[in-house]
């Protein structure tokens, strides 16, 4: 059986400029305004949401690059007395 997905219908205010590019954009596809909404709301949430993943993943390189500094130090100590 196919998920159901529920849509509210919201006001959204608009510029006239972009709301005429959207209309433009919607007829060169073949569709409807809300769907061109729909979809450049989509791809900048998924941005958005990679943005912050990749903030994340420096960050970890960032401390996982300390933590490998320190265990070379410390291994370095050990390699002195050998």
């Amino acid at each position: 059986m196919p998920t159901v997905i529920q849509s509210k219908k919201i006001l959204v205010e608009f510029p006239s400029d972009l709301l005429e590019a959207t209309e433009r954009v919607a007829d060169e596809m073949g569709t409807d305004r809300s769907k061109v909404i729909r979809h450049a709301v989509k791809t900048f949430l998924q941005k958005r949401a990679r943005v912050r993943f990749e903030r994340e993943l420096a960050e970890a390189y960032r401390m996982n690059d300390e933590f490998n500094r320190k265990l070379t130090e410390e291994f370095d100590s050990v390699n002195e007395v050998l």
